[in-house]
């Protein structure tokens, strides 16, 4: 009986595997029919999608890191020892290229590094998936198709023109590509040709990468030698305005008892308070500067990593308040202690890596059940106090 059953899963599986690939090929024909009003010819259409398949892109559609995880678990994997000591060294290499982009873009050389580091670790992580199969999968799945249609007939015009070849054109689920990871649309809109060869490869050259996103922060009203903000005290039981868009000079937020962390004075200028954990955690007024890398990446949890590892790589220290939370999170080289010691215990993570995927949460899960710990989930400090004792 049981060796009966198997092959009539398998088939199927197959069976209802058919339909969705029917319509998978229907909508790329739909697709190659716009290709001519798009700007790209038919020719470039069939040679991009030849023998293409769906992926599984539209699942990732809802699980953004920036929206669906802890602030503090965030910047803490975003902004550790490692990563400033690397960005450091990258200031120091790109020194170059960074004077280039200040020069041309007024654009802050720490804050470009920064988006490097947080966006792709500085080259090391430019994602596996094929832009082409990623966005015809979204184009035809999901939610946002009008959207993911514009971004894959952008990719399949930087291939027409041959500024990036289509197997260099790898990265993220969503379409987001090169070493500051660029959506096509914005790479044909505000892409430059640092380096000055005549290409904008935001893929193979650094200068390219760190100036168009120069030209993006100016275009999205960065302010030469403005900061973009500063980490403040709220006085007791403060119950005043708050929101990064609702903007007071400096003497108004002196007035209502704020105080720079730091006890220095605050620079005449216009801010907003932002909060980045409640009135309990790390407080910031922050200026149009900090709105610009908002227009980045839209998340706030994003844009204060990249201040904040801006900052750290100048010199600058940790936030003074805590975040308010018993567990605080941990950088990626306690992220890999806590992998091989999951490993050790039988719990198959894969190598060490300081990423937390489906496979380290779950492990994570399943410790903390057998340990008597909450199960969260989570590679925080609990988790790793506990694994190092032993529990």
């Amino acid at each position: 009986m049981r060796d009966s059953i198997l092959p009539l899963a398998i088939a199927a599986a197959l069976l209802s595997a058919q339909p969705a690939r029917a319509d998978f090929q229907s909508c790329l024909a739909s697709l190659r029919g716009e290709a001519p009003s798009r700007g790209v010819s038919p020719a470039t259409f069939d040679q991009a999608t030849r023998g293409l398949e769906p992926s599984d892109a539209a699942s990732f559609l809802d699980k953004q890191p920036e929206f669906k995880t802890a602030i503090w678990d965030y910047i803490a994997g975003a902004v550790d020892d490692e990563r400033v000591a690397d960005g450091r060294a990258r200031m120091r290499e790109q020194a170059s290229a960074l004077r280039a982009a200040e020069q041309r873009f007024g654009v802050d050389p720490s804050v470009l590094v920064a988006i490097w580091g947080v966006e792709t670790d500085f080259g090391r992580n430019l994602g596996k998936r094929p832009l082409v199969q990623s966005l015809a999968t979204l184009s035809c799945e999901g939610r946002r198709q009008a959207f993911f249609r514009g971004e894959l007939f952008a990719t399949l015009k930087i291939i027409e023109h041959g500024d990036i070849a289509q197997d260099q054109l790898i990265g993220s689920w969503a379409g987001a590509f090169g070493q500051t990871q660029f959506m096509p649309s914005t790479y044909q809109r505000l892409a430059v040709d640092l380096e000055g060869n005549g290409r904008r490869d935001v893929v193979g050259s650094v200068p390219d990468a760190l100036g168009s996103s120069a030209n993006l922060l100016k275009h999205a009203g960065w302010v030469s030698g403005l900061h973009w903000g500063y980490e403040v005290e709220l006085p007791q039981g403060y119950s005043g305005e708050v929101g990064r868009t609702r903007k007071h000079p400096a003497a108004y937020w002196s007035a209502q008892g704020l105080r720079r962390a730091d006890g220095k004075p605050l620079p005449e200028g216009s801010y907003g308070l932002y909060l980045a954990a409640g009135r309990n955690g790390p407080a910031f007024l922050t200026t149009r500067n900090f709105d610009a890398i908002y227009g980045y990446n839209a998340a706030e949890s994003y844009v204060l990593a990249v201040a904040y590892l801006s900052d750290r790589i100048r010199g600058g220290g940790t936030f003074k308040t805590p975040w308010p939370t018993d567990d605080p999170g941990v950088g990626r080289p306690e992220r890999k202690e806590i992998q091989s010691l999951l490993n050790q215990r039988g719990y198959a993570v894969g190598d060490p890596d300081g990423n937390v995927g489906d496979k380290t949460r779950a492990a994570i899960v399943a410790y903390q059940a057998r340990a008597g710990l909450p199960q969260d989930g989570r590679a925080a400090t609990r988790v790793l106090n506990a694994l190092r004792s032993g529990r």
